[in-house]
């Protein structure tokens, strides 16, 4: 009885004593004291004297407790343990109490283990606290979550998890948020279906309602990147608290879900939830990342209505915001109004200067930092020594490196990429390779800066010898180490090296990797093994923009349009929203197949995604609508992008040139030369081929002196399109000069001169150019021998151009196209080999096209076959049935026939079915003006003058032997009731204006649009042999050089 009153009345008096006055190592020493005095003195004088002792500087002189019969009971030792915590005691104070607990026995009580673990566990002696948890003889909830929270806090995941299985009471909610911490920090070291089986746990014990649980658990399923659950789970919560909510927008922010998580904080503030600073930055952190200035400017707004202005976390948000869209007086407006700035603030500015490339402005941020009394750390130093990387300001950056080792960051990890990259970066190799030999190479950061630093100077051999040391000092590849030397092979074209590099990956299951699996698709695809980049695809890169979007990018590069667009509908249909390479490549691929209704489609989705200001987006909508023929749509584009943007220019001149837009082409180039916009190969190769489409040889000519200005006239690609040029504008002698010329010459090159002899009639010297091709082991490809077949064709040699045929898949491995099966039909049918030419047809490989058809019907008409004729037109109608060329070809054939009821029917269906004839035209260049003509055209200025000389050159012609044929399509009645100026062709107009306007020393130079008939090909001899004038006709098939009464074709057309 007296134990427990005084035991009672001391802990009475204790709790009266001013604690932060309480002297805990003499509370013993007094209690023994007390002891030693008589009962007489009384139980008041006891009490104060423990008072006393509790204030004094100097420990009593203590004994035995035992041994007066006085002791202390646990709540005295729960509360000198709670003074030991409040007041940071030492260890050894707490053992001694913990020794006298045990001696008094005291070890069974619950709450004063609790009080022993929870002192253990705050002065960090981890196997205090795991012995007097092993030793407790009644574990409470309270002991369990608090052992758990330590193996947490230490990253022991697997011992805290562990540790959970061997619990003997129901967990709670402190519990299950231990749990989840524990999984959070151990990352990817604790298996996910763990956390899934704790979730079910959550759900049956009735906690899937709770926040203390649920937050953190929406938490470490969007770290995981599970964000359909995260969210399933916080729709799941009836009541959501602030830490709910920002745990979820920064999770769908973090995991690429930004407009998700702008919409959700949307929500929050419409229920009237305060944001918090956290739930602001990660909002503004989703508009930086979908570069949305406007909704990022719109939340600004709504920092300053609710007063966060002031919020150091908010502002580095908005800072970071700023700069990372390139509004940098918005970001140094922000930054000089905080009223506090941190480390943070300036590091974010400074890094944010150092990507824009203001080295200056960040190393004079830098030096403002230090006035505000702010030390830099290894990231502000890191930033630094990037900018001067950006800038390739080597002394800069010496200076840096000087700096860094006397603030003793050297040695930090992320300060040695930097200046190792800065050396790599200034391709002072030797410094870099120095430097990265005095560093801890266990660091795989500085080899992927070293393998890079070799691949920048193109040195795959030194790259890939770095790549083999790191094998051998078994440094663990990163996500980088891979991608950095395949990134050189690509460079280089070394295709080999690339696969062995894949085989590596495989090894090491980085091929499943993002980055790395979208740079293995970027060198398959730009090597030219498409279907091992989609293979790759299909099987590893799953939701991936980059791969995607690289596999559309590889498909446009070489010309797989259909794939291209087929790729970035799959992508889309997956739900995965393109970037601007994505929308950049399908537009091109639109462009390429002149797939105008769907590029204006995925122009509308590029302006919505937010990318219509971006500069080769911009680029690829020049060459769309340009390439199909909008010209209107093409200047608006091209005036949407930067002012000269050479590509932009390229794009609008070949655009237009292959839309067959060749004067807008050549207009465009004009004004290029005119603004002083520098051109290359791209723009010659465009502008030369304008002028040869428009056979206009005077504004050829012109380019070509200004590719001789400028130097161009040595790049093999421009050469090849002035040879090509020559020969289409009918100077087959400037283009013979132009080849003899060249510096290089290539299969190109050689194509170009064959093709244009073979053109111009000239086949003997064709097949010549060819054998000194094959001399000079230039390989001919498909183009070479359809200019070879050609040549064969147009001089008859019908064996040789068989042999030449057959040669093509025997000798050189090349599958005939259609175009050569076109020629050979065409070689067989010029020489009246009808029957021949229709069983080569029928045994074609291949299914022959509407042109096979159409040369066949065309020699018919020639030859007047009626059968084989029928023949061919049956098959061509089935192919085309409205195109015009097959009636009129058909109607011919029943006219030279005589079956004049066929002819007339013919003509009622092609009128029946709205088909109308292309009308003949022809046209000449005369004082830099073009004049065309029709068929007996009265509307030319001097119509009266070209018609009155076209019937002189007539007379004359009539008396050296020219005889008309113009009656051969009309019966006897039509011939009749025709006007005879309607039998006056369009060539021989234009022929008539030349010969009329041009000086006796110029060429007359004549386009007609179809073929030339007999008549007038015999009028033209004629008249070139009256006239003693050379006339150059190119026709829809070659070119007839007409000189002194014979032609070049030697009426072999």
């Amino acid at each position: 009885m007296f134990l427990r009153s005084v035991s009672s009345s001391y802990v009475i008096l204790l709790h009266t004593v001013p604690r932060h006055k309480l002297n805990t190592r003499y509370v013993l020493g007094t209690l023994c004291e007390i002891r030693r005095k008589p009962r007489v003195s009384g139980f008041r004088t006891s009490c104060a004297a423990v008072s006393v002792s509790l204030y004094e500087d100097e420990p009593s002189e203590t004994d035995s407790v035992e041994s007066r019969g006085i002791r202390p009971n646990h709540q005295t030792f729960t509360w000198l343990l709670d003074g030991c915590l409040k007041r940071n005691g030492s260890l050894d104070e707490g053992r001694k109490l913990h020794g006298q607990i045990l001696k008094l026995g005291f070890d069974n009580n619950a709450s004063l283990s609790e009080k022993l673990l929870d002192f253990y566990l705050f002065k960090g002696d981890f196997d205090g606290a795991s012995k007097v948890f092993d030793e407790m003889p009644e574990r409470t909830i309270y002991a369990w979550n608090k052992m758990i929270k330590a193996f947490a806090s230490r990253n022991l995941s697997g011992k805290a998890l562990g540790l959970v299985s061997t619990m003997d009471v129901t967990p709670d909610e402190g519990t299950f948020a231990c749990i989840l911490e524990a999984c959070r920090i151990g990352g990817g070291s604790v298996p996910f279906d763990v956390v899934e089986q704790i979730h079910a746990r959550m759900i049956y014990q009735g906690l899937g309602n709770s926040t203390a649980v649920c937050n953190p658990l929406i938490d470490l399923y969007c770290r995981n990147g599970f964000v359909d659950v995260a969210r399933k789970v916080f729709d799941g919560l009836r009541v959501k608290d602030h830490s709910s909510w920002v745990a979820m927008i920064s999770g769908l922010s973090k995991n690429g879900f930004e407009e998700d998580a702008i919409r959700l904080f949307c929500d929050m503030y419409i229920l009237g939830i305060m944001p918090t600073p956290y739930a602001l930055s990660s909002v503004l952190s989703a508009c930086k990342k979908i570069q949305s200035l406007e909704t990022g400017e719109q939340l600004h707004g709504l920092v300053l209505k609710l007063g966060f202005s002031s919020d150091t976390y908010v502002c580095n948000a908005l800072v970071s915001l700023y700069f990372h869209l390139g509004k940098l007086i918005s970001a140094e407006h922000i930054f000089s109004n905080m009223s506090q700035r941190d480390a943070v603030t300036y590091n974010t500015l400074i890094n944010g200067l150092s990507q824009c490339g203001y080295s200056e402005k960040a190393i004079g941020l830098f030096k403002r930092m230090k006035l505000d009394g702010l030390e830099p750390d290894c990231n502000t130093l890191a930033s630094l020594v990037i900018a001067c990387s950006a800038d390739e300001s080597l002394v800069g950056g010496q200076q840096l490196h000087a700096y860094t080792t006397k603030l003793g960051f050297a040695s930090y990890e992320r300060i040695e990429g930097a200046l190792l990259n800065l050396y790599a970066k200034c391709s002072d190799i030797e410094t870099a390779l120095d430097y990265f030999l005095e560093t801890e190479v266990e660091n795989v950061v500085l080899w992927n800066v070293m393998l890079v630093a070799y691949g920048l100077l193109d040195d795959l051999r030194n790259s890939f010898k770095i790549f083999r040391q790191m094998q051998m000092e078994e440094i663990v590849p990163n996500q980088y180490t891979y991608p950095s030397i395949l990134k050189t092979c690509i460079r280089l074209g070394d295709l080999e090296l690339g696969e062995q590099i894949h085989c590596q990956i495989v090894k090491t299951s980085f091929q499943l990797n993002a980055y790395v699996c979208s740079v293995l698709i970027d060198m398959y695809s730009k090597l030219g093994k498409l279907d091992t980049a989609r293979d790759i695809l299909v099987r590893f890169a799953g939701r991936d923009v980059v791969s995607w979007t690289t596999m559309i990018a590889g498909y446009t590069q070489y010309d797989f349009n259909d794939k291209a667009l087929t790729t970035f509908r799959q992508m889309l249909d997956l739900g995965i929203r393109s970037d601007e390479v994505g929308f950049t490549n399908a537009i091109s691929a639109c462009a390429g197949l002149q797939s105008l209704k769907e590029g204006q489609q995925i122009h509308a989705q590029s302006c919505v995604s937010g990318f219509s200001f971006d500069l080769p987006l911009q680029n690829a909508l020049v060459t769309l609508y340009s390439r199909c023929g909008k010209v209107e749509e093409a200047y608006l584009a091209f005036e949407q992008t930067e002012a000269g943007d050479n590509i932009a220019w390229n794009a609008l001149v070949s655009g237009f040139q292959q839309s067959g837009n060749n004067e807008e082409a050549l207009r465009v180039f004009a004004r290029m030369n005119r603004e002083g916009i520098d051109s290359n190969n791209f723009t010659f190769g465009s502008a030369v081929k304008a002028a040869s489409e428009t056979a206009n040889m005077k504004q050829g000519k012109q380019v070509h002196a200004v590719i001789t200005k400028t130097g161009y006239d040595s790049e093999t690609e421009v050469c090849n399109a002035l040879i090509s040029m020559y020969g289409k504008c009918g100077s087959i002698s400037d283009a013979k000069q132009q080849f003899l010329e060249a510096s290089t010459r290539n299969e190109v090159s050689w194509n170009a001169i064959i093709n244009a002899y073979s053109k111009h009639g000239f086949g003997s010297e064709a097949l010549d150019l060819f054998d000194q091709m094959v001399r000079s082991n230039v390989r001919p490809n498909h183009v070479t021998f359809v200019g070879v077949l050609s040549a064969c064709s147009h001089i008859g040699l019908v064996g040789k151009g068989i042999e030449y045929f057959e040669s093509m898949n025997t000798k050189y491995g090349l599958a005939p196209k259609p175009e050569h099966y076109v020629c050979v039909v065409d070689m067989l049918t010029r020489a009246g080999l009808l029957t021949r030419a229709k069983e080569f047809i029928e045994e074609m490989p291949i299914e022959p096209d509407a042109l096979v058809w159409r040369t066949l019907l065309s020699a018919c008409v020639v030859h007047k076959n009626l059968e084989i004729g029928e023949f061919a037109a049956r098959h061509l109608a089935e192919l085309e049935p409205e195109d015009s060329a097959t009636y009129v070809l058909l109607s011919n054939l029943y006219a030279v026939c005589k079956k004049w009821v066929a002819r007339d029917q013919t003509r009622q269906k092609m009128k029946e079915k709205g088909v109308k004839k292309e009308p003949g035209q022809s046209w000449i260049e005369v004082r830099n003006t073009i004049h065309p003509f029709y068929v007996g055209d009265q509307n030319h200025p001097l119509a009266d003058e070209i018609h009155e000389y076209f019937r002189h050159l007539t007379k004359q012609a009539s008396e050296i032997g020219y005889v008309q044929d113009c009656f051969s399509l009309l019966n006897e009645a039509q011939q009749e009731a025709k006007d005879p100026a309607i039998f006056i062709h369009s060539e021989k107009l234009a022929i008539s204006y030349g010969l009329l306007s041009l000086p006796s020393t110029v060429p007359v130079n004549v386009m007609k649009n179809l073929r030339v008939c007999s008549d007038c090909h015999d009028w033209i001899k004629f008249v070139s042999k009256v006239s003693n004038r050379e006339i150059i006709v190119r026709d829809a098939y070659r070119f007839h050089h007409f000189e002194g009464g014979a032609c070049s074709c030697k009426d072999y057309w």
